[in-house]
């Protein structure tokens, strides 16, 4: 009795069950045993090496000298080129590798900038509550009634020039208000729990609790928001790029791609737009679903 007993706890502990595990260290777990996580993370990790170290997959940039070929402009694919050519003459595969820097690279950008300035303010507010959370909230209130495609439409009309730091600021102060509101609440049911009491009594300054306790066990949802708001800021960057306020040539960008394609799938030319449409397709796809796979993880009450 006493052997099957202890073979059934070993069988427990060797399936992770009965195990005392920090709050990341069961995130890790349960992240570790789902196939979902592994095939969004290897997605994104091909779509990051593209963005970061576009010459392991395409060796020439189509800004390059010599890299484009007017006698090619609109070539449909071939075995050789199995993604054809653009409307102006250069590879198609190698316009869409080295235009995911322009796309990630500003959502990665935004996403931070977003993500610290949501985490300042929410936790202000949400600590402090009184007038600092009235202030905060009808502020964010304000910029919540702006629609953020046609704020970001508006504001980067304004710019002679756009390039990723201004679409970065706009981007940036649009997007910050759903953050805010997450971490604002998040922080208003984190500090009444009894380890801050208990932190209180111990002579603990304010500071100090909302570094070691109150941004450290409220900061999992905001983590997710952000991981999915990441993908829709690829999606708006394209769609206000092929409005005619994003990039501009000659960078190479999935929203110009886009822009030129659309005048000519119609006339035969479909992989002028299918292909830039998959790409960005499959790139918010991978960092929802990875955002989808956290908030189960980091939410026990799923489980």
């Amino acid at each position: 009795m006493t052997e099957t007993m202890s073979g059934q706890s070993a069988g427990a502990l060797e399936e992770g069950e009965g195990v005392n595990r920090s709050l990341w260290g069961d995130v890790r777990y349960e992240l570790a045993r789902k196939p979902l996580f592994w095939v969004s993370l290897v997605l994104v990790l091909v779509i990051l090496t593209m963005a970061f170290f576009p010459q392991l997959w395409a060796s020439e940039s189509p800004n390059a000298r010599g890299a484009c070929d007017l006698s090619n402009a609109r070539g449909k694919p071939t075995w050789d080129h199995p993604f054809g050519y653009t409307a102006s003459g250069c590879d198609m595969w190698a316009s869409l590798v080295w235009g995911t820097g322009k796309s990630v690279i500003l959502a990665i950008l935004v996403t931070a900038g977003t993500t610290v300035l949501g985490v300042l303010l929410g936790t202000a507010a949400g600590y402090y509550a009184g007038t600092t959370d009235t202030i905060i909230s009808r502020i964010t209130d304000i910029f919540f009634g702006l629609p953020f495609i046609l704020g970001a439409l508006v504001f980067l009309a304004l710019f002679p020039e756009r390039n990723v730091y201004t679409l970065t600021l706009v981007f940036v102060v649009f997007g910050w208000t759903s953050l805010t509101r997450v971490m604002r609440g998040s922080v208003i049911a984190t500090k009444q729990k009894d380890y801050i009491d208990a932190a209180r009594a111990l002579g603990a300054s304010n500071m100090f609790i909302i570094r070691k306790h109150v941004i450290a066990n409220s900061i999992a949802p905001v983590i997710v928001l952000a991981t999915i708001a990441l993908g829709t800021y690829i999606s708006a960057e394209a769609t206000l790029t092929f409005l005619g306020v994003g990039y501009q040539r000659p960078a190479a960008s999935w929203g110009l791609l886009v822009a030129e394609g659309q005048t000519l799938a119609l006339a035969g030319f479909w992989h002028l737009l299918v292909y830039p449409c998959a790409f960005i397709v499959i790139t918010v796809l991978a960092f929802i679903l990875l955002g989808d796979v956290l908030r189960d993880a980091l939410d026990p009450r799923n489980r």
